[in-house]
C-alpha cells in the first residue's frame, strides 16, 4: 500500500491544484467567445485584451499601488521589526506588538471599512485626502502589508549574530552607520521577500481596495470581478494567461540566480 498511496497522491494534489490553471491556459487561445465551448486555435482575445483600455489602465493602477504600497510596507515593516528585536523593554511594547499582529488575523472587510470611516472622518476634519483613489489605496494597502513585512523582518532579525553589531560599534560606528552597513545588509534577502510578499498581496487585493477606492482608480482585480459577475469573458483568460506566464518566468529567475549564488558560495 506504501508504494502506490504516496505517488498517487502526489498526483492527485497537483492535478487538483493545476489542472483548472492549465484549462484556463487552454481556453486563453479559444477562437470561440463561449469560454467552455472549444472554436478552434486562436490568439485573437490577446488582441482584445491590448486593445481594453480598462483593462489595460486598471493594470496600470494596480501595479503602481502595488509597487508603492510594498516599498513603503518594507520601510515601516523593517522599523517596527527593528524596534520589538533590538529593544526589549520599552513603553508602549505591547501595544506595537498587537498593533504589528492585528492586520494579519483582522478580517479584510473589517479592515476595509474601518479605513473608509477613517478617510471620511479626516477628509471632514483635515480636507485630507480629497475623496477616494490612488492614495487611500496606498495607504490601506500600506497598512495590512507591513505587518507581513515586519514578521518576516523580526524573523530574520531574531536569528541573525549580533555580536556583528557590537563589534561593528566598538569599533567607533555610529548606531546609523551600523544599522546600514552591518544590519541591513545581512537581512536583505528576508527584505526583498518581503517586499515581494507584499507586492503579490497588494496586486491581488480586492475586498479592501473596494472600501477604499474612488472613481478613476480601480484596480485589476476590482475591474475582473465586475467582469466575471457578467460571465467569463475570453480576454480574461488571456490576462489571466500572461500574469501566469509572467509569474513562472520570474520564479525560474529567481531560481537561477539561488543556484548562481549557492555555486558562487561553494
Amino acid at each position: 500500500m506504501r508504494g502506490w498511496f504516496l505517488p498517487t497522491a502526489v498526483v492527485f494534489g497537483f492535478v487538483f491544484l493545476y489542472a483548472p490553471i492549465v484549462s484556463l491556459v487552454v481556453f486563453s487561445f479559444n477562437e470561440s467567445r463561449l469560454v467552455t465551448v472549444w472554436g478552434g486555435f486562436s490568439t485573437r482575445w490577446y488582441g482584445e485584451l491590448l486593445r481594453d483600455r480598462q483593462i489595460l489602465g486598471s493594470a496600470w493602477v494596480s501595479l503602481q499601488v502595488a509597487f508603492a504600497s510594498a516599498t513603503l510596507s518594507v520601510v515601516i515593516g523593517t522599523l517596527g521589526a527593528f524596534v520589538l528585536t533590538r529593544f526589549s523593554k520599552f513603553t508602549g511594547r505591547l501595544l506595537l506588538t498587537g498593533m504589528i499582529t492585528a492586520p494579519l488575523v483582522m478580517p479584510e472587510v473589517i479592515t476595509g471599512l474601518s479605513l473608509l470611516l477613517l478617510f471620511v472622518s479626516m477628509e471632514l476634519t483635515l480636507g485630507w485626502p480629497a475623496g477616494r483613489g490612488l492614495t487611500t489605496i496606498i495607504i490601506a494597502h500600506t497598512t495590512f502589508c507591513a505587518a507581513f513585512v515586519a514578521v518576516i523582518a523580526q524573523t530574520r532579525l531574531r536569528s541573525m549574530d549580533e555580536s556583528l553589531e557590537e563589534a561593528a560599534r566598538d569599533l567607533g560606528a555610529s548606531p546609523v552607520r551600523v544599522f546600514f552597513d552591518i544590519t541591513l545588509p545581512v537581512i536583505a534577502p528576508a527584505l526583498v521577500a518581503g517586499w515581494l510578499l507584499a507586492f503579490t498581496l497588494s496586486l491581488d487585493d480586492l475586498v479592501i481596495a473596494s472600501f477604499v477606492s474612488g472613481p478613476g482608480a480601480s484596480t485589476l482585480p476590482m475591474v475582473i470581478f465586475s467582469k466575471i459577475r457578467l460571465g467569463v469573458s475570453p480576454d480574461v483568460n488571456a490576462l489571466a494567461t500572461l500574469i501566469i506566464g509572467f509569474v513562472f518566468v520570474a520564479v525560474l529567475i529567481a531560481g537561477w540566480l539561488m543556484q548562481r549564488g549557492l555555486r558562487k558560495g561553494l
